[in-house]
């Protein structure tokens, strides 16, 4: 092998040797940057679960809030036939 043959594959193996450097370290940097967010991923949780506790334990102040039914006669409109034989729907 020629002098110049052995001088380009030294430049070849550095250059190589230089972006593996490079990628190894951008890796140490993404893991860095993962392991920061999973620390702060704790008080998220933790935070999310708490205004989960106070959103259920309020009623929501846009829904009226009843006790019973205002007007019995609307609830034949929401439960169902009160005997079979009176239903005469048919679903094709």
């Amino acid at each position: 092998m020629s002098q110049q043959a052995q001088s380009i594959d030294t430049r070849g193996k550095h250059r190589v040797l230089a972006e593996l450097k490079r990628l190894e370290q951008e890796t140490r940097f993404v893991e860095q940057e993962e392991l920061e967010q999973l620390d702060k991923t704790e008080s998220v949780s933790s935070a999310c679960k708490e205004l989960l506790g106070n959103v259920e334990a309020k009623p929501d102040p846009l829904l009226s809030e009843t006790i019973g039914p205002v007007n019995p006669s609307w609830d034949r409109w929401f439960e169902g036939p009160q005997d079979s034989k009176g239903c005469r729907c048919w679903i094709f």
